[in-house]
Protein backbone atom coordinates (compact mmCIF):
# COMPACT_ATOMS: atom_id res chain seq x y z
CA UNK A 1 0.00 0.00 0.00
CA UNK A 2 1.15 3.59 -0.56
CA UNK A 3 2.15 5.59 2.47
CA UNK A 4 1.08 9.08 1.43
CA UNK A 5 -1.79 10.94 3.06
CA UNK A 6 -1.87 14.07 0.95
CA UNK A 7 1.89 14.18 0.47
CA UNK A 8 4.02 12.22 -1.98
CA UNK A 9 6.66 9.62 -1.10
CA UNK A 10 9.43 9.24 -3.70
CA UNK A 11 12.44 6.94 -3.27
CA UNK A 12 15.72 6.57 -5.13
CA UNK A 13 17.24 3.10 -5.39
CA UNK A 14 20.35 1.66 -6.97
CA UNK A 15 23.62 -0.07 -6.24
CA UNK A 16 26.58 1.65 -4.60
CA UNK A 17 28.01 4.39 -6.81
CA UNK A 18 24.90 4.63 -9.01
CA UNK A 19 24.57 8.36 -8.37
CA UNK A 20 21.20 8.10 -6.62
CA UNK A 21 22.27 10.25 -3.66
CA UNK A 22 23.43 13.03 -5.97
CA UNK A 23 20.25 12.86 -8.00
CA UNK A 24 18.04 12.85 -4.88
CA UNK A 25 19.75 16.04 -3.70
CA UNK A 26 19.43 17.68 -7.12
CA UNK A 27 15.76 16.86 -7.39
CA UNK A 28 15.03 18.12 -3.88
CA UNK A 29 16.78 21.42 -4.64
CA UNK A 30 14.87 21.82 -7.91
CA UNK A 31 11.50 21.19 -6.29
CA UNK A 32 12.28 23.49 -3.36
CA UNK A 33 13.29 26.24 -5.79
CA UNK A 34 9.83 25.91 -7.29
CA UNK A 35 8.17 26.36 -3.91
CA UNK A 36 7.50 22.77 -2.92
CA UNK A 37 7.65 21.57 0.70
CA UNK A 38 10.33 18.87 0.38
CA UNK A 39 11.90 16.60 2.99
CA UNK A 40 15.13 14.98 1.80
CA UNK A 41 16.10 11.96 3.87
CA UNK A 42 18.05 8.70 3.62
CA UNK A 43 18.36 5.11 4.73
CA UNK A 44 19.71 3.68 6.82
CA UNK A 45 19.14 6.84 8.84
CA UNK A 46 16.80 9.75 8.51
CA UNK A 47 16.00 10.03 12.21
CA UNK A 48 18.15 10.26 15.33
CA UNK A 49 17.75 6.62 16.30
CA UNK A 50 18.12 5.35 12.76
CA UNK A 51 21.33 7.33 12.23
CA UNK A 52 22.84 5.58 15.25
CA UNK A 53 21.97 2.20 13.72
CA UNK A 54 23.41 3.38 10.37
CA UNK A 55 26.91 3.46 11.77
CA UNK A 56 26.61 -0.17 12.78
CA UNK A 57 25.59 -1.17 9.27
CA UNK A 58 27.81 0.81 6.91
CA UNK A 59 31.09 0.92 8.82
CA UNK A 60 33.51 -1.79 9.83
CA UNK A 61 34.43 -5.22 8.53
CA UNK A 62 32.22 -6.58 5.72
CA UNK A 63 31.62 -9.77 7.69
CA UNK A 64 30.72 -8.17 11.01
CA UNK A 65 27.01 -9.06 10.62
CA UNK A 66 25.20 -11.96 9.03
CA UNK A 67 22.53 -11.17 6.44
CA UNK A 68 19.88 -12.16 8.97
CA UNK A 69 21.20 -9.69 11.56
CA UNK A 70 21.38 -6.96 8.90
CA UNK A 71 17.70 -7.45 8.09
CA UNK A 72 16.77 -6.91 11.74
CA UNK A 73 18.95 -3.80 12.04
CA UNK A 74 17.64 -2.28 8.81
CA UNK A 75 14.05 -2.97 9.84
CA UNK A 76 14.57 -1.34 13.24
CA UNK A 77 16.13 1.74 11.62
CA UNK A 78 13.37 1.91 9.01
CA UNK A 79 10.61 1.74 11.60
CA UNK A 80 12.06 4.69 13.51
CA UNK A 81 12.58 6.60 10.25
CA UNK A 82 8.98 5.97 9.23
CA UNK A 83 7.51 7.02 12.56
CA UNK A 84 9.60 10.11 13.20
CA UNK A 85 10.34 11.53 9.75
CA UNK A 86 8.36 10.11 6.83
CA UNK A 87 4.81 9.86 8.18
CA UNK A 88 4.78 13.29 9.90
CA UNK A 89 6.04 14.96 6.71
CA UNK A 90 3.48 13.22 4.52
CA UNK A 91 0.71 14.07 6.94
CA UNK A 92 1.37 17.79 6.43
CA UNK A 93 1.41 17.29 2.65
CA UNK A 94 5.15 17.40 1.95
CA UNK A 95 7.04 15.62 -0.80
CA UNK A 96 9.37 13.14 0.89
CA UNK A 97 12.45 12.10 -1.12
CA UNK A 98 14.35 9.22 0.42
CA UNK A 99 17.73 7.92 -0.68
CA UNK A 100 16.83 4.21 -0.24
CA UNK A 101 13.92 2.51 1.51
CA UNK A 102 12.63 -1.06 1.78
CA UNK A 103 13.66 -2.04 -1.76
CA UNK A 104 17.30 -1.83 -0.72
CA UNK A 105 16.76 -4.53 1.88
CA UNK A 106 14.85 -6.63 -0.65
CA UNK A 107 17.88 -6.48 -2.95
CA UNK A 108 20.88 -6.42 -0.59
CA UNK A 109 19.79 -8.95 2.02
CA UNK A 110 16.94 -10.59 0.13
CA UNK A 111 18.90 -11.44 -3.02
CA UNK A 112 22.55 -10.32 -3.17
CA UNK A 113 23.81 -11.17 0.32
CA UNK A 114 21.58 -14.20 0.78
CA UNK A 115 18.37 -15.77 -0.50
CA UNK A 116 16.21 -14.23 2.23
CA UNK A 117 13.52 -12.39 0.27
CA UNK A 118 10.70 -14.21 2.10
CA UNK A 119 12.14 -13.14 5.46
CA UNK A 120 12.56 -9.57 4.27
CA UNK A 121 8.99 -9.39 2.96
CA UNK A 122 7.52 -10.95 6.11
CA UNK A 123 9.26 -8.44 8.39
CA UNK A 124 8.30 -5.60 6.07
CA UNK A 125 4.64 -6.58 6.25
CA UNK A 126 4.73 -6.87 10.03
CA UNK A 127 6.77 -3.79 10.93
CA UNK A 128 6.68 -1.32 8.01
CA UNK A 129 3.69 -2.12 5.79
CA UNK A 130 4.14 0.95 3.58
CA UNK A 131 5.48 1.45 0.08
CA UNK A 132 6.57 4.62 -1.74
CA UNK A 133 4.27 6.25 -4.26
CA UNK A 134 7.09 6.08 -6.81
CA UNK A 135 10.57 4.55 -6.90
CA UNK A 136 13.30 5.57 -9.35
CA UNK A 137 15.79 2.75 -9.86
CA UNK A 138 19.09 4.07 -11.22
CA UNK A 139 20.82 1.35 -13.21
CA UNK A 140 24.57 1.48 -13.75
CA UNK A 141 27.36 -0.82 -14.89
CA UNK A 142 28.47 -2.79 -11.82
CA UNK A 143 32.20 -2.18 -12.32
CA UNK A 144 31.68 1.55 -12.79
CA UNK A 145 29.49 1.76 -9.70
CA UNK A 146 32.06 -0.06 -7.59
CA UNK A 147 34.86 2.24 -8.74
CA UNK A 148 32.77 5.30 -7.92
CA UNK A 149 31.79 3.94 -4.52
CA UNK A 150 35.34 3.14 -3.44
CA UNK A 151 36.66 6.46 -4.81
CA UNK A 152 34.48 8.38 -2.36
CA UNK A 153 36.61 7.20 0.59
CA UNK A 154 33.64 7.98 2.81
CA UNK A 155 34.45 5.44 5.51
CA UNK A 156 31.00 3.97 4.84
CA UNK A 157 32.19 1.40 2.33
CA UNK A 158 31.41 -1.88 4.08
CA UNK A 159 29.20 -3.10 1.25
CA UNK A 160 31.55 -1.88 -1.51
CA UNK A 161 34.26 -4.01 0.05
CA UNK A 162 32.20 -7.12 -0.73
CA UNK A 163 33.54 -6.74 -4.27
CA UNK A 164 32.57 -6.75 -7.94
CA UNK A 165 30.60 -10.00 -7.89
CA UNK A 166 28.38 -8.61 -5.15
CA UNK A 167 27.84 -5.40 -7.12
CA UNK A 168 26.73 -7.42 -10.15
CA UNK A 169 24.24 -9.30 -7.98
CA UNK A 170 22.91 -5.94 -6.79
CA UNK A 171 22.41 -4.79 -10.37
CA UNK A 172 20.46 -7.93 -11.21
CA UNK A 173 18.38 -7.54 -8.05
CA UNK A 174 17.51 -3.92 -8.77
CA UNK A 175 16.52 -4.72 -12.34
CA UNK A 176 14.20 -7.40 -10.98
CA UNK A 177 12.34 -4.73 -9.00
CA UNK A 178 11.14 -3.24 -12.27
CA UNK A 179 9.34 -6.53 -12.95
CA UNK A 180 8.21 -7.14 -9.38
CA UNK A 181 6.69 -3.67 -8.96
CA UNK A 182 6.00 -2.33 -12.48
CA UNK A 183 3.39 0.19 -11.32
CA UNK A 184 5.73 1.77 -8.77
CA UNK A 185 9.29 1.38 -10.07
CA UNK A 186 10.79 3.25 -13.01
CA UNK A 187 14.25 2.53 -14.43
CA UNK A 188 16.71 5.37 -15.05
CA UNK A 189 19.95 4.94 -17.05
CA UNK A 190 22.70 5.96 -14.66
CA UNK A 191 25.54 5.45 -17.14
CA UNK A 192 24.82 8.87 -18.69
CA UNK A 193 26.20 12.20 -17.45
CA UNK A 194 24.87 13.66 -14.21
CA UNK A 195 22.98 16.39 -16.06
CA UNK A 196 21.46 13.93 -18.51
CA UNK A 197 20.29 11.68 -15.69
CA UNK A 198 18.78 14.66 -13.86
CA UNK A 199 16.89 15.66 -16.99
CA UNK A 200 15.61 12.10 -17.47
CA UNK A 201 14.35 12.08 -13.89
CA UNK A 202 12.47 15.37 -14.31
CA UNK A 203 10.92 14.05 -17.51
CA UNK A 204 9.85 10.83 -15.75
CA UNK A 205 8.18 12.83 -12.99
CA UNK A 206 6.01 14.92 -15.29
CA UNK A 207 2.38 14.43 -14.33
CA UNK A 208 3.25 12.26 -11.35
CA UNK A 209 4.02 14.71 -8.58
CA UNK A 210 1.16 16.51 -6.84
Amino acid sequence: MAVSRGGFFLTFEGADGSGKSTQAKRLAATLQANGADVVLTREPGGSIGAEEIRRLLVEGDPGRWSAETEILLFTAARRDHLERTILPALKRGAIVISDRFADSTRVYQGAARADLRTTVDTLHTLMISHEPDLTLVIDIDAKTGLQRGLARNSGEDRFEELGANFQQKLRIGYRALLTDFPDRCLGIDGDNSEDTVAAEILDALKGRLP
